[in-house]
């Protein structure tokens, strides 16, 4: 594995062992931390043996036996993606849905060269959601998963870049992979290859590759966003996982911090009023005598303190109020907490672990004190005061019952004595808790 030396800051990850070690890398999140996070593309060779979490017979029942409907199936030929209308169809008696995928239109297009791109495997298959879920964990990003299925000799998409983390989990066959250092470093979520086409098609056709290699079963190739890459599937059907890391970037953060700042000027009587109105004649910057100092600071909206205030035709009337508008945006900044914000929307890109209505239900009939109950996994829980924050909403609790909450936030199997009968009910019908293996 080719790396760099840099040290990486900030990176999210944590420290132990798990997903990354064990099945992606072979390093240590430390070290892949330092040396890989979102600076370098690395392959492993022979990093695992992925036949538990997907294979050839995983895409056969998706496609024909889990009435899969569109957006879970993408279709794509020589760079192009082919109409949905194409490969779905009605499913016949009790199951009308018109853009059910159309097994017998999928094979053809798959005999005809086509890839097949299973999207949002984290929601349609056990086993990828729970290295998903894991992997997601132990990074602090989310982290979701497509498959491609690409017939021989073929290729699904031209040269691109993501704007997410990728790593490549080689399931069947050989892939070649081309892989350029990026024409956009780090790019946004709102920044896709296509407003850099031309220089992508420069720097795939003329630029000196920084990979040209084969990926075989079990090996894992990582690509930060923004990596250009292509790939063709050899002399066999190849079948290769997409864990798409969504990584939290320090605009994310900017976001969060501007939201929080606009929502306490809002607030702020003075920011609700209204800007003067507009005085005819070719310079009336002298209407508005710049802006006003009330107390210290900027006022903008022209009341009886702004003397004269009828207009903003001139260039240095907008200018003085630009800039008491940007002094108190930047002190609402400074002040602002974003955190709580940030810890929303980290949650909200993320899902819990599946809930089965019936095993609930019938853990609740039967609740009585020797029932063994557990936190339900990836709920990001948080007890803030006498509040439990989760993925699936808050509850608020007496500070009698707080002890016994805070004992749940390990993880580990409880007795509903434990708890108390009566809060054990609660936080089973909240979903908060699931019935655990005797």
């Amino acid at each position: 594995m080719s790396v760099s030396g840099e040290a990486i800051q900030d990176s999210g990850v944590l420290s132990g062992t798990g997903i990354l070690e064990s099945r992606l890398t072979r390093l240590g999140r430390e070290a892949f931390a330092r040396d890989v996070w979102a600076r370098t593309a690395a392959l492993t060779r022979g990093a695992d043996d992925f036949s538990d979490v997907f294979s050839p017979s995983a895409v056969d029942e998706l496609i024909s036996r889990r009435g899969l409907r569109t957006p879970f199936l993408r279709v794509a030929k020589d760079g192009a993606t082919l109409p949905e209308s194409s490969f779905t169809a009605p499913a016949g008696v009790g199951a009308t849905v018109s853009d059910q995928l159309d097994d017998t239109a999928l094979w053809r297009a798959f005999a005809d060269g086509a890839t097949l791109v299973l999207q949002a495997l984290h929601r349609t298959w056990e086993p990828v959601a729970e290295l998903v879920s894991g992997l997601s964990a132990e990074l602090g990003h989310p982290v979701q998963a497509n498959a491609y299925v690409t017939p021989p000799q073929n290729r699904g998409f031209d040269a691109h870049y993501d704007v997410h983390d990728v790593f490549v989990l080689q399931i069947q066959g050989t892939k070649r992979w081309v892989v350029h250092e990026p024409v956009l470093p780090d790019p946004l979520r709102d920044q896709p290859w296509t407003d850099h086409r031309e220089a992508v098609a420069e720097r795939a056709e003329h630029g000196t590759p920084h990979l040209d290699t084969m990926l075989r079963p079990g090996d894992v190739l990582y690509l930060p966003r923004g990596w250009l890459h292509s790939a063709r599937a050899q002399g066999e059907v190849s079948v290769h996982l997409t864990l798409g890391v969504h990584t939290w970037t320090r605009y994310a953060l900017a976001e969060q911090l501007t939201r929080a700042a606009l929502a306490a000027l809002a607030d702020d009587p003075s920011m609700r009023r209204a800007l003067p109105l507009r005085t005819p004649g070719p310079d009336s910057a002298s209407d508005l005598e710049g802006a006003s100092r009330i107390d210290g600071q900027s006022h903008v909206d022209g009341s009886s303190d702004v003397r004269g205030a009828s207009g903003l035709d001139g260039p240095r009337a907008l200018d003085g109020v630009m800039e008491a508008v940007r002094e108190r945006l930047l002190a609402a900044v400074a002040e602002a907490d974003a955190a709580p914000r940030f810890q929303r929307a980290q949650r909200s890109q993320g899902r819990p672990a599946p809930l089965g209505p019936m095993a609930q239900l019938t853990a609740l009939d039967n609740l009585g004190p020797a029932s063994p109950l557990r936190l339900r996994e990836a709920l990001e829980p948080r007890l803030e005061g006498t509040r439990l924050i989760t993925r699936v909403g808050y509850l608020d609790f007496p500070a009698a019952d707080l002890a016994a909450v805070a004992r749940l936030l390990d993880g580990r199997v409880r007795t509903a004595a434990d708890l108390g009968l009566d809060l054990a009910g609660r936080l089973l019908r909240a979903g908060v808790l699931v019935p655990a293996a005797r």
